[in-house]
């Protein structure tokens, strides 16, 4: 029975030309991962979301409905805002440059944008005096002049990125 893997003794049979899945070009991504902080206070709006829902059983069994209604509505406000807070920043795709706000979005065509590229430098760590070897957004703005002043990911405002 021959395995369907790649070893270094034959050739792979499959076709070159078929894309891999994470290969779409017309999917948004974001060149970068978001920082400790991010994910921290969304992991902390999360468990305090557990509690309201959690909390929101609880009235539903002793009390009235529409207090427990009100309750697991906020917590799914809650819900919302940090996963919102999470696919906040910069996105990009074949189609152009997106740039993802709290309550805001907005998406600029590559004609609009000069050049995008992630580089390493040193980033702060924690918001800490110590940094560290990281990776910072570099971008060129032609017509998209409205691009985060500051919480967002590092950004080069019409100068080049450094080499």
């Amino acid at each position: 029975m021959p395995l369907p893997f790649l070893t270094a003794d034959r050739v792979f049979e499959a076709a070159d030309d078929v894309p891999l899945p994470h290969d779409d070009r017309d999917r948004w991504r974001r060149p970068y991962r978001p920082g400790p902080w991010r994910v921290g206070v969304a992991a902390l709006a999360l468990l305090l979301a557990s509690f309201v829902l959690f909390a929101a059983v609880i009235i539903a069994v002793t009390a009235e409905l529409t207090s427990a209604a009100l309750v697991f509505a906020l917590a799914l406000l809650v819900i919302a805002a940090a996963v919102r807070l999470l696919r906040m920043g910069v996105w990009v795709s074949a189609r152009g440059l997106r740039h993802v706000g709290f309550l805001t979005t907005r998406t600029a065509s590559w004609e609009q944008v000069v050049s995008v590229r992630t580089v390493q430098q040193p980033v702060r760590w924690l918001a800490l005096p110590r940094t560290v070897q990281g990776q910072a957004l570099g971008v060129r703005p032609g017509c998209f002049p409205s691009l985060p002043r500051g919480g967002g990911p590092p950004l080069s405002r019409g100068r080049p990125p450094p080499s």
